[in-house]
């Protein structure tokens, strides 16, 4: 019997040993499995959202760096009749944002019709009687501090005159018949 105990510790310490031998082993590539995994999905996202944002807003240009950020963009309508709101990020500084809009903007038919330049940049365009208000603000980042530089939040607003078709929705609301607050 006490042959079987002294085989079982044996085997017990060589199992501990195995487990200590790729325990730093296992867990970095456990770790980076799943943060890989998670940055295939990112990269799916933002393909397909690029296809549909440039099949709905085909003549809307995009810098290629951003990223579109999930929940703030909405679209909204059908055909020419889209409205919604579109946020990125992007390495560009603001003013290196700013040059490609207003090149960019010009070859796609959309017309200038307001600005306001400072740290912050403010362009609303019109095209077709649809309007596109392009929000351009720095963004910090450790990268940008290291070399001097800085990204940028874009925020995209695209609105077309027939969005909106009932301008008081709430005008034939019988405000008697509402049901009591819980």
């Amino acid at each position: 019997m006490s042959y079987v105990i002294l085989f079982n510790e044996i085997t017990y310490k060589k199992c501990n040993i195995a487990i200590m031998k790729y325990k730093n082993f296992l867990i970095p590539a456990l770790f980076l499995t799943i943060l890989s995994s998670c940055a295939l999905i990112t990269d799916e996202y933002q393909a397909n959202q690029r296809k549909v944002i440039a099949y709905l807003l085909e003549d809307l240009p995009l810098p290629e760096d951003a990223e579109i950020i999930k929940v703030p963009t909405v679209l909204l309508g059908t055909g020419d009749s889209i409205s919604g709101r579109i946020i990125m990020t992007s390495g560009y500084s603001p003013a290196e944002n700013l040059i490609f809009y207003g090149t960019e903007t010009l070859s796609t038919g959309w017309q200038l019709i307001s600005s306001k330049v400072g740290e912050e940049v403010t362009l609303v365009y019109s095209k077709a009687g649809r309007f596109a208000t392009i929000y351009i603000s720095p963004r910090s980042t450790v990268g940008g501090f290291i070399a001097g530089d800085y990204g940028s939040d874009i925020d995209i607003s695209v609105v077309h005159p027939d969005a909106i078709g009932i301008q008081n929705p709430y005008e034939d609301l019988n405000y008697q018949s509402l049901p009591e607050l819980p």
